[in-house]
């Protein structure tokens, strides 16, 4: 279920790509799931049909949903090939972390600093 909070600071394209790609990471939403239209749902929840469509660019530049033309947007293989790269590079980083004898709490902050400087442009 996608919930867009109008109060929010965060836009709503980014509030409903952010929902869609947790489905997907998630497989609450597994590969080769048909999407809705984005007329359906932008209508569904009350938004433009441009936010949604910018939401599903989004997902597709990711890698995470596929456009097949007329035939509609699907949930892509891509994202589950993007999800186990992620897997592999988890357990390489926390390979390495054992060898060098950092730990978990150290490791944790070298990680979360790598990704709010990943965010940063």
């Amino acid at each position: 279920m996608i919930v867009i909070d109008a109060a929010s600071p965060t836009p709503p394209y980014e509030q409903l790509r952010a929902q869609l790609a947790t489905q997907i990471h998630d497989r609450a939403l597994p590969v080769g799931t048909r999407l809705p239209t984005i007329r359906r749902l932008a209508a569904d929840l009350g938004l433009a049909v441009n936010t949604v469509g910018r939401a599903y660019r989004e997902l597709e530049e990711a890698g995470l949903i596929e456009t097949r033309g007329r035939a509609g947007s699907f949930v892509s293989a891509a994202g589950e090939q993007a999800l186990e790269q992620a897997h592999r590079a988890a357990r390489d980083y926390a390979a390495v972390i054992a060898s060098v004898g950092i730990g978990p709490t150290e490791a944790i902050r070298i990680i979360e600093a790598a990704l709010g400087q990943a965010a940063t442009p």
